[in-house]
């Protein structure tokens, strides 16, 4: 059973895009989400220790993603939880995973304009890149507005083998397939 879960948070990670073992385009990034409590006696706001998730986006979410999102960005991820266990070396930890069927940003910290793209631009985007090469969307799918948003390629779900294998949590930045 799947645990749905949406979390905001700022990124805190550049996202990157990279391929699955099939081709399909995965952005990968971090997010570090806040909390704070009040204490009740003097009522003042204390910063606590964030919790932090690596989230994941597949096809034309991915593309979207690494179009449009920045690190320090302020964003609301919804999808499915995934909790890891993971060992290296003689290091292990726990790694927290979304793999998000929804972005966007947090429009309480700014403001953004929102460029609706055919889904048609993804499967061609998709054809001249073939698997095994730099990701990057076809000529003219990706463009920039006059107020400096990004429209990518439209999104498709992912499936259950676009998941990776392993993340090993330890911060490099190993690709986990």
């Amino acid at each position: 059973m799947a645990d749905p879960i949406t979390i905001t948070g700022n990124i805190a990670t550049a996202p990157t895009q990279q391929r699955t073992n099939a081709g399909a385009p995965f952005t990968r990034f971090r997010v570090a989400s806040p909390n704070r409590r009040r204490d009740p006696q003097t009522g003042e706001w204390a910063d606590l220790e964030p919790n932090w998730y690596t989230v994941y986006a597949y096809r034309g979410l991915a593309e979207n993603a690494v179009a449009s999102l920045s690190k320090g960005q302020r964003v609301i991820a919804s999808g499915t939880l995934k909790v890891r266990r993971w060992e290296r070396d003689e290091r292990s930890g726990t790694e927290v995973e979304v793999y998000a069927d929804s972005l966007g940003a947090d429009l309480r910290f700014g403001r953004t304009t929102f460029t609706r793209v055919g889904s048609g631009a993804l499967e061609s985007a998709e054809r001249a890149d073939p698997p095994g090469n730099a990701p990057q969307a076809a000529s003219g799918d990706v463009r920039q507005d006059e107020q400096g948003a990004w429209a990518a390629p439209g999104d498709e779900s992912w499936t259950a083998a676009d998941v990776p294998e392993t993340v090993d949590g330890s911060g490099d930045d190993e690709t986990p397939f």
